[in-house]
């Protein structure tokens, strides 16, 4: 909406000083010709901004010029600030919403305390695109038109239209009642009903969307929360879902829970190893975790999973074994 970008405006040139009308498109995703626009109307509204014309020109604010965004005390908006210095503005498509809440929050402190709060706020990382063993963490990508319908439904309390594209099957067109938004290690979830049924939809799935005027059957107030729980516990009791039991290093626990859906139970074993219950999505998704902790975990139970696991090492082995090349003699130094 126009007021919030020319709110957005005035708060870049009182934070950062002198922009050029380039800048400022860039910064509030707009055209060079729509900031000009928006200039004229700041001025004939009595907000002192004026342009300074040259090579280093550009627009700012008169010295001392100040917006009245107040209610915020100092540890409300380093907790503001430290929230939206993470993955957060790839939530639900609101990107661009949460930069200019972001610059709203640093106007809001005195004087005194915005440099401190944003000194702080740089000293906290929340949720990097990488973790310390260099793994990075890809956020799945929906598109920015069909999450803008996917969330005007969802608050609006209508009903929605979405051409899913379901595992294994031809894109469907489906029309549910949504009930709610989950984003999850980052991957995005439409909770609704469909038909009276429960649905979970993977947003990075719906290939388009389309908010619809009837009103969504579904209940005034809701707890996401217990219904995440509920549709996980049903998620982990169906399909083809399997549970081992199994050993592991402490040193690879982290990254066997980076591969399980669940852990159902855990306690500390000999020398340092856990004892863990781990649910799989199927059997071959639980060989293939083993597989890749090597010797630092060993598979208990179900003995098919042991047994296909020590079938592959043999055969791992006979091909180690017996080469079909000749060995070459080590080069000397």
């Amino acid at each position: 909406m126009r007021a919030d970008r020319l709110v957005s405006l005035v708060l870049l040139l009182r934070q950062r000083g002198r922009l050029t009308a380039d800048t400022l498109a860039r910064e509030l995703e707009v055209s060079t010709r729509t900031v000009l626009r928006d200039i004229e109307a700041l001025s004939a509204a009595g907000v002192p901004v004026y342009a300074e014309r040259g090579r280093h020109g550009g627009f700012a604010l008169s010295p001392g010029f100040r917006t009245e965004l107040t209610g915020l005390n100092h540890e409300e908006a380093l907790a503001l600030l430290t929230a939206g210095s993470g993955r957060g503005e790839q939530a639900f498509g609101l990107g661009s919403a949460l930069v200019s809440a972001m610059r709203k929050v640093v106007d809001a402190l005195p004087e005194s305390h915005r440099a401190t709060a944003s000194d702080a706020a740089q000293r906290f990382l929340v949720e990097p695109e990488t973790d310390l063993l260099s793994r990075r963490l890809v956020a799945e990508d929906v598109p920015g038109a069909t999450m803008i319908e996917v969330r005007r439904a969802v608050l609006a309390g209508h009903k929605l239209r979405i051409h899913y594209a379901a595992t294994g099957q031809a894109p469907q067109w489906r029309t549910v009642d949504p009930i709610g938004l989950v984003t999850a290690r980052d991957r995005s979830y439409l909770l609704a009903t469909r038909s009276g049924a429960d649905r979970t939809y993977r947003l990075s799935r719906v290939l388009a969307a389309e908010e619809l005027p009837e009103t969504a059957q579904r209940p005034d107030r809701v707890d996401l929360d217990r219904i995440w729980r509920e549709r996980s516990a049903q998620f982990l009791s169906g399909g083809d879902h399997i549970t081992v039991l199994l050993r592991v290093s402490s040193a690879r626990r982290e990254e066997l829970l980076d591969t399980a859906l669940a852990v159902r139970a855990e306690d500390p074993d000999a020398d340092g190893w856990l004892r863990l219950e781990v649910t799989f999505q199927d059997a071959r998704h639980a060989e293939w975790a083993l597989w890749e902790l090597g010797i630092d975990a060993e598979a208990l139970a179900p003995q098919s999973l042991r047994t296909s696991l020590r079938d592959r090492a043999s055969a791992l082995a006979d091909r180690y074994g017996n080469p079909a090349w000749p060995v070459l003699p080590a080069r000397g130094p």
